[in-house]
């Protein structure tokens, strides 16, 4: 096997109450990537489309640092080129960084054989996640890998859980083309927070973990409420509480910030319901100044998945 071309799906970070440990992967939006072997050592990254200004220096890219991490641990006798087909726009709030970083190493490892765990490819790509967060953290890059809802449990040492998702449950993702970098919108949280606000926090994330257990979709809807985060960055959105009453009037289970933002999430129970809520933010936001773009996607549940080989 000399080469593969695969998706690597945008993702939702977060999701309310589960900041820096709760994701789940999208089906309608993602990255294309073309990785092969070649008989020069070393990783290079060889083309990058979509209209965006990326590094082609893979000290500096986020799929070149991950890359770089599985390739030195590795240590194969030939190397690999990376073509990078971008159709999630930087500092949108869905996983544009992680879709590269996980990519890469997801395409590196298959070409090896699979010799590395999806926890190990994690690790790896969480190096490149760095570059652009300015810390490691896995929320999105491990949704992208393993599929559906993940748990980050631990940074150190890496533990990830899966944790099933609902049949009937859609998300909706409303995406004001305007850009918040991540490290910008971690900036502004707190450093300190009331205890009480962080007793409902942890009931909220608990309660959403069981709701997926068990199929609760009226508990989904009264867990995915965040008092820590929201507060703040939704002031970082524009027409941020406009998009959230739309998708709840429209029967939204939920709706809260799609990592750092600007892309806005809603779950949903059911098509039908998902394409309500599209419609309802459709109508809201022709009618400010900003381009956007809503998705409709089924929850992903297999993750990166491989479209050529």
């Amino acid at each position: 096997m000399k080469e593969v071309k695969i998706f690597s799906p945008g993702t939702v970070a977060n999701v309310g109450c589960g900041f820096d440990v709760l994701g789940f992967c999208l089906d309608a939006i993602g990255d294309e990537m073309i990785i092969r072997k070649t008989p020069n050592k070393g990783v290079h990254i060889t083309k990058i489309e979509g209209g965006y200004d990326l590094p082609f220096n893979v000290n500096e890219n986020v799929a070149g640092v991950s890359a770089l991490a599985l390739y030195q641990d590795a240590q194969p006798d030939f190397g690999f080129e990376i073509e990078i087909y971008k159709n999630i726009k930087p500092g949108s709030g869905i996983g544009s960084s992680a879709a590269s970083a996980a990519g890469s190493v997801f395409g590196i490892n298959y070409l090896l054989g699979n010799p590395y765990a999806n926890q190990e490819l994690t690790t790896f790509a969480m190096k490149g996640e760095a570059i652009a967060s300015k810390s490691e953290h896995a929320d999105n890059i491990a949704p992208a890998l393993f599929g559906g809802f993940t748990l980050v449990k631990s940074n150190q040492p890496l533990e990830v859980l899966q944790i099933p998702t609902p049949k009937e449950l859609y998300a909706v993702i409303a995406h004001q083309k305007i850009e918040i970098k991540t490290s910008e919108a971690r900036s502004i949280l707190p450093k300190d927070i009331l205890l009480s606000d962080a007793i409902v926090q942890w009931s909220n994330l608990g309660s959403l973990i069981h709701a997926l257990h068990t199929n609760d979709y009226a508990l989904i809807g009264r867990s995915l409420k965040d008092v820590v985060v929201e507060p703040h960055r939704s002031k970082l959105i524009p027409n941020y509480k406009a998009l959230k009453n739309s998708a709840l009037d429209a029967n939204a289970l939920g709706t809260s910030i799609s990592g750092s933002g600007p892309s806005v999430f809603s779950l949903c129970k059911g098509e039908s319901v998902a394409l309500q809520v599209k419609n309802a933010q459709k109508q809201l936001l022709k009618s400010t100044q900003i381009p956007f773009e809503i998705y409709v996607s089924k929850i992903n549940t297999q993750g990166i998945r491989i479209l050529t080989q």
